[in-house]
């Protein structure tokens, strides 16, 4: 189905029947992507007494709790709450849900036994000034992230001078496919989350961050429609599915 949208003082079409999910699926695993050193995510069924919420086991019907983090078992987008004292609910932060966005894939560089996504690859990918979400996808980029544990990895992070030109050149969703944009272990200091959000100078409550997601090989460097699909949790972050649709040009 080709739609044509207009935004900002232009318009394109975009396909709706050729989604493209970039998220990474939550399940009951060990194999399930995991980070920040905590156990694997559960989904079992109810038990009460000697009834099984399970219909294999004589139940009307499946009736399962999930228990998860949604920091560190899977796609989530989270909001300023995440570093804030006070409380902001991804819930009420993020209001609308489709965003031009755009595609980068960035080679992050070694220093000392760190892996830096520097400020001038980012320079050179962002040439849309009216994109609103950049999507980062990180080399090497094998299918190993759907079920990577990346707890005590030192994964590659954002540095403070990338998030603030991402920040500048008005950006107000970023995704990546690693646990944090920020190193792994750095003592609390934050410093990509604190410059993307401009936080506490002017603090930006609007933006949102969406990290462990998954850009396949066969998605191409560009501009996409992007909807950025939440659960209605009132929390910092929340589960999510990032969905982009082609730019047809």
């Amino acid at each position: 189905m080709i739609t044509t949208i207009e935004h900002k003082n232009q318009s394109f079409k975009v396909d709706l029947s050729k989604p493209l999910d970039i998220s990474i699926p939550l399940k009951a695993s060990k194999e399930n992507v995991n980070a920040w050193y905590i156990a694997a995510p559960k989904i079992e069924p109810v038990k009460d007494g000697d009834w099984i919420g399970k219909v294999s086991e004589g139940a009307s019907t499946n009736f399962n709790t999930i228990s998860f983090n949604p920091h560190g078992h899977g796609t989530h987008t989270e909001c300023i709450g995440h570093i804030t004292r006070e409380f902001y609910s991804i819930n009420n932060v993020l209001k609308q849900f489709f965003f031009l966005a755009k595609v980068i894939t960035v080679i992050p560089e070694q220093k000392g036994e760190d892996f830096v996504i520097n400020e001038d690859p980012i320079k050179n990918a962002i040439n849309s000034a009216n994109i609103e979400a950049l999507i980062i996808r990180t080399l090497p980029n094998s299918k190993d992230k759907i079920n990577k544990q990346y707890s005590h990895t030192n994964w590659p992070y954002i540095s403070q001078e990338a998030a603030i030109h991402i920040r500048e050149s008005g950006i107000e969703h970023l995704l990546i496919d690693l646990p944090s944009v920020d190193k792994e272990k750095d003592e609390g200091r934050l410093l990509a989350h604190k410059a993307f959000w401009n936080y506490p100078e002017a603090p930006r409550n609007r933006a949102t961050i969406t990290e462990l997601i998954y850009v396949q090989d066969e998605i191409k460097d560009g501009i996409y429609l992007l909807n950025l699909q939440i659960a209605s949790f009132e929390n910092d972050a929340t589960p999510s599915k990032p969905i982009l649709y082609p730019v047809i040009n």
